[in-house]
């Protein structure tokens, strides 16, 4: 751990964080970044937890001559 990663630092740590299930109600454990979720969780009943993807700035679009 470098002694200058401040509060940057926290906001690449992954969270474990619980989420309920819309399927079956059931509390599922997974990690998250950001409130994203970072891999796919499958719960007991078959739901899927989609890993989020990060968003990309948009692309500036060039001027054509």
């Amino acid at each position: 751990m470098a002694i200058m990663d401040g509060c940057e630092a926290k906001h690449k740590t992954p969270v474990l964080e619980e989420r309920v299930c819309p399927m079956c109600g059931e509390t599922v454990e997974l990690f998250t970044r950001r409130g994203r979720v970072l891999e796919d969780t499958v719960c007991d009943c078959g739901y899927i937890f989609k890993a989020e993807e990060q968003l990309s700035a948009p692309q500036a679009k060039k001027k054509e001559a």
